[in-house]
């Protein structure tokens, strides 16, 4: 029966492969002149660094919660394919306001704006810079379990491996797509094939370890505490969610597919493959008998061994150690990504200068010296790796899922098609910035890495967009407070009508020589186009809110146009948005309707003009 088992499988798997390596453009197409990625490409590359996870995360997992270990691992593969989802939204939000990759730091900075931003680029960069390291070093770990090398040789291999993957993304994109895709019909086989021989394997034993692990881990829910359960969750997800890491890399990359919805196909792609292997990985090693403590770096490898014998154990061995270098590899794709947008932002173009592949060289040398600093700082330790690299992971799905909900709340669902529940999104950041607090207080070691890169390119940060903000050109072209005075006082009419418009707002062709329109406008979102002369727009202040910018405003006309000269009339508009979807509506209405008591000599008008019939 197992032998039909396998049979079937591998037979499976060979007419899969066939069907999809006879579709042309399968990996990559060439648009508009420059080479882009298919979904099933992205979800690849993104594969290589989820999938490494097997090789450490069950036994990190165990070493901070114990067997029931095996269903939290389970429990957080859900959570992260809801999480996906948000991945999704963002995807569709940021293409809408023509920002294509940088993921986390575009998002932030679409919706937090530029100082936050860099709280996210230092969460993400310590992500990704950890993702290559750890990885680096459980390849070498797996790959050497069966030679017998020395601790000094197997140091300096991680460095080869560094140098290996810098020198495969400057040939080019598309040639690392081939490349990736053959070691994954490599790994879909061995990896079946593992599943199916530690399934035929399960004995008494094991089946007894995973009762108690249900045991433990329903017993951390049933018959306490909600605060003490909750508590309890937030431990086990903390613990596992390094088995799934490298999650965001999809989003981060989009810049190299054409839209949002290979993103979505992408994240399924991912929800389907190592969201359900994972989970059974962790199960069948955690539950095998292995002494865990004596295989922390080689786990994988002994499991399969045992399963289906050594010749079978060496090739999971190559297999770990191939994998983990594609995760170095997914890294630096996704953290050059991530660089190139941060330079054309600030208008650093001597860094990213490409080569005759269309490379970011450049980028890619100076991820490859953090990449080795990062070694020598922690000695290749893995334990300390991965210390390190949860908190700048849950930091950044944090920031994420804030930013989405700040968006979400400001702006609504109107401009997208994919959304998904507020409330879901609501309760999934909740769940985050918990384990991130956990992970902080349990993982001192991280903390304070992430907590000094935060500070280091925060302080960059800021000094850099002091001069060169993209924003600074915009906010230059912007109309202040005083044409508004000069343009009032202009009007030979007593009475002046002033207009508050929402910056994608359309006017009507009847309007009165008497009236202005005023639009405020974030630099960062907006881009000014007046409507006619006596269409003002003004860019808010970094600090203030829209509410503030209004104040401001009527407080200078107050204070420079007399009573007696002017009679100002205040209009805003008709509120149609939905309070529920558009939470700032009701907001701003509640912040409106105080004004009249702190501006009691103007007029003011909430209306809603008809639909009118466009002239010929």
């Amino acid at each position: 029966m197992e032998t039909i088992a396998f049979i079937i499988a591998n037979l499976v798997l060979v007419a899969a492969f066939i069907y999809i390596t006879r579709k042309k453009e399968f990996l990559s197409f060439l648009y508009n002149g420059k080479w882009m990625l298919t979904w099933l490409a992205v979800g690849i590359i993104t594969l290589m660094d989820e999938l490494t996870s097997i090789y450490y995360a069950p036994f990190e997992a165990f070493r901070f919660i114990g067997i029931k270990a095996i269903f939290y691992i389970a429990l957080t593969s859900v959570l992260i394919r809801f999480l996906s989802t948000r991945m999704v939204e963002i995807g569709e939000i940021l293409e809408k306001n023509n920002i294509r990759g940088g993921g986390v730091y575009s998002f932030s900075y679409l919706v937090l704006g530029p100082t936050f931003s860099f709280v996210a680029i230092s969460s993400i960069l310590v992500d990704y810079i950890l993702t290559a390291t750890i990885s680096t070093v459980s390849a070498v770990e797996n790959g050497t379990y069966f030679l017998g090398i020395g601790p000094e040789m197997r140091f300096f291999l991680k460095f080869g491996v560094i140098g290996l993957i810098t020198g495969l993304n400057i040939i080019g994109i598309k040639e690392n797509a081939k490349f990736t895709f053959m070691i994954f019909v490599f790994a879909a086989f061995v990896l079946v094939n593992l599943l199916i021989g530690s399934a035929a394997n399960l004995d008494s034993n094991s089946i007894a370890t995973i009762g108690n692990s249900f045991q433990s881990f329903t017993g951390d829910f049933l018959g306490i505490n909600p605060f003490i359960a909750y508590r309890n969750l937030i431990i086990g997800i903390g613990s596992c969610i390094l088995a799934y890491s490298g999650i965001e890399s999809v989003l981060q990359t989009a810049s190299l597919v054409k839209d949002w919805k290979q993103i979505r196909k992408a994240y399924l792609f991912l929800a389907l493959t190592v969201g359900i292997v994972t989970p059974l990985i962790a199960l069948f090693s955690l539950s095998s008998g292995i002494n865990l403590n004596s295989h922390e770096t080689d786990l994988i490898p002994t499991l399969a061994s045992k399963v289906n014998g050594n010749f079978f154990g060496i090739v999971v061995g190559i297999l770990a150690s191939i994998t983990l270098i594609m995760a170095v590899n997914t890294a630096m794709v996704a953290s050059a990504e991530l660089i190139e947008k941060i330079a054309e932002k600030y208008n650093f173009s001597w860094l990213i200068h490409v080569n005759k592949k269309q490379s970011l060289y450049r980028i890619h040398f100076v991820n490859a010296f953090f990449y080795s600093i990062i070694l020598l700082i922690t000695s290749g330790s893995q334990a300390v790796l991965a210390e390190m690299y949860a908190v700048g992971l849950v930091a950044s799905f944090a920031i994420n899922t804030g930013s989405l909900l700040k968006y979400r709340y400001s702006k609504g669902t109107k401009e997208i098609t994919y959304h998904t529940s507020k409330v879901g999104t609501l309760i999934l950041f909740f769940i985050l910035v918990s384990t991130l607090i956990y992970i902080m207080i349990a993982r001192p070691y991280g903390t304070t890495l992430w907590f000094i890169i935060t500070m280091v390119v925060l302080i960059l940060g800021i000094r850099i967009s002091r001069y060169r903000a993209p924003d600074i050109p915009a906010r230059r072209k912007t109309r202040n407070v005083m044409d508004l005075i000069f343009k009032i006082a202009e009007i030979e009419s007593r009475e002046i009508n002033i207009f508050f418009r929402r910056p994608l707002e359309e006017e009507h062709n009847t309007v009165q020589g008497n009236s202005i329109f005023i639009s405020f406008y974030a630099p960062r979102l907006d881009t000014p186009t007046p409507f006619r002369e006596n269409h003002f727009w003004i860019a808010i202040e970094r600090r203030l809110n829209l509410f503030d910018m209004i104040t401001s405003v009527l407080k200078t006309i107050e204070y420079e146009i007399p009573k007696s000269e002017k009679d100002i009339h205040l209009h805003f508009g008709w509120p149609l948005s939905s309070w529920l979807d558009r939470l700032s509506t009701g907001i701003m209405i509640h912040n409106i309707i105080k004004l009249p008591r702190i501006f009691p000599n103007f007029h003011f008008h909430m209306d809603h003009e008809g639909k009118q019939e466009k002239r010929p």
